[in-house]
């Protein structure tokens, strides 16, 4: 199937077709919010890595024989940006502030294009994990930043006519994701890495999964309540903080880390992360909705 070309094709792709897709008329409506943007932002890209490298200390404590990559693969989580689409569904659902939640969630997106491997960077050389990071820079930009580019600037002539397809769009980004996520578990099963670790390492990620859910959930409504944002920006704040996002986390993570066996299980968190994210905020923002 050729992986190694299309693959990077798939990363391509699914950058042009996110910055064909989004909104950008909309984003700038909600961009004068800066007490609401602030707060999303600092913890997607502050509170959330310094928790990934305490979670990372207490796996060294606490389970010694975990393999390295599930050690990445939690770090690589707690750098991710927040979803989009589900975000701001969730908001809407939940009668908070849409416009806002819209912005910072394509806000984060744009900046981890350039701070999740940055950041990523930096906490796997505190870790002593870290790879060269200016080659991967270039590739970076060459297969994300370039694409998206393309598609924002042809989003003002093309918007009607993609508006009126985003099923389509939908269904091309998640087959390239598929397809990126089938290869790299092709290679974890052709390098036999399922039958060396077991069935208690999938349980194990799991249980992490839900305790990283459930700790930044709490943390993140306790102190937004704490600074005392009214009830729509909460609900922004909540959803978009405590969302990372698949559908950018999978491409990204074949750049930084190479296609390779150990690429499904530095994906195992996202894998897991994403769906209790969703189903906890879909009964959450049905919840609330009704109040």
């Amino acid at each position: 199937m050729h992986p190694e070309i299309l693959v990077n094709a798939g990363v391509a792709l699914i950058l042009f077709l996110q910055g064909l897709s989004l909104p950008f008329e909309r984003v700038r409506a909600g961009a004068a919010n800066w007490r609401l943007h602030l707060i999303v932002q600092a913890f997607t890209f502050g509170v959330f890595p310094l928790v990934g490298l305490a979670l990372d200390a207490g796996l060294t404590a606490l389970w010694p024989d975990a393999p390295a990559a599930i050690r990445d693969g939690f770090l690589y989580l707690c750098v991710l940006p927040s979803t989009v689409s589900s975000s701001v569904v969730f908001t809407a659902v939940a009668r908070g502030n849409t416009v806002g939640a819209l912005f910072n969630a394509a806000f984060s997106n744009v900046l981890g294009v350039l701070l999740t491997p940055v950041l990523v960077h930096l906490l796997m050389r505190t870790t002593g994990q870290s790879a060269p990071f200016g080659p991967l820079l270039l590739k970076i930009t060459a297969l994300t930043l370039l694409p998206f580019a393309v598609g924002a600037a042809l989003r003002p002539r093309a918007a009607a006519w993609i508006d009126a397809r985003k099923a389509w769009v939908a269904r091309l980004s998640n087959g390239a994701i598929l397809f990126m996520v089938y290869a790299a578990f092709c290679d974890s099963v052709q390098d036999q890495v399922w039958q060396r670790h077991g069935a208690g390492l999938t349980v194990k990620a799991l249980a992490l999964a839900v305790g990283l859910f459930a700790f930044m959930s709490l943390l993140i409504a306790g102190s937004c309540r704490a600074l005392r944002l009214g009830r729509e920006d909460f609900i922004a704040a909540y959803f978009c903080a405590v969302k990372k996002t698949l559908a950018m986390g999978v491409p990204l993570a074949v750049l930084i880390f190479g296609a390779g066996a150990d690429l499904s299980l530095i994906l195992l968190p996202i894998m897991f992360y994403h769906p209790i994210q969703l189903l906890v905020n879909g009964v959450l923002a049905n919840r609330w909705a009704r109040k």
